[in-house]
């Protein structure tokens, strides 16, 4: 069904962040960055900004979950590994996990001025009110410039 003021689909994510109140906006961001999450990952999610290292650009992509911004987290898959169901996947299950906490365990490489870079990180969720934890390291890869999620191992 079609939204009539932003002319996109209920439920693809693309308007989720003018659904947001202002006071989600002036809340501290889900990624843990100890900022509110209008200063941290919402103009990343507008596109208002890019992520200038691979930790940004993971938490980043935390918040899109929390929020279920399924659009962000298949734009900022990288291409070598953005499956052709990718956005179909993403909206399976998105609805199904409530995203908690974020514990950044360690980085390596993905600075300002790099290429590649990993984020090793423990996220902890929900699914019909029992705890999972996400262990995983993350791999990015710039693409066209911009920080891009490559693939993670568990």
């Amino acid at each position: 069904m079609a939204n009539e003021e932003t002319g996109s689909r209920e439920g693809d994510g693309a308007d989720a962040w003018h659904r947001i109140p202002r006071e989600r906006e002036e809340s501290l961001c889900p990624c843990k960055s100890r900022q509110s999450y209008r200063r941290c990952c919402l103009p990343f999610h507008q596109g208002k900004a890019k992520p200038e290292t691979a930790e940004q650009l993971m938490r980043s992509r935390y918040s899109a979950y929390f929020f279920r911004l399924v659009d962000y987290l298949v734009e900022t898959t990288h291409p070598e590994t953005r499956e052709p169901g990718l956005r179909q996947e993403i909206g399976k299950i998105i609805h199904h996990a409530n995203w908690s906490y974020l514990t950044i365990l360690g980085v390596s490489q993905g600075g300002k001025e790099e290429k590649r870079g990993k984020v090793e990180f423990v996220a902890e969720y929900f699914v019909d009110g029992e705890p999972y934890e996400l262990h995983e390291v993350s791999r990015f890869k710039r693409f066209k410039g911009a920080w891009k999620y490559l693939d993670g191992k568990g």
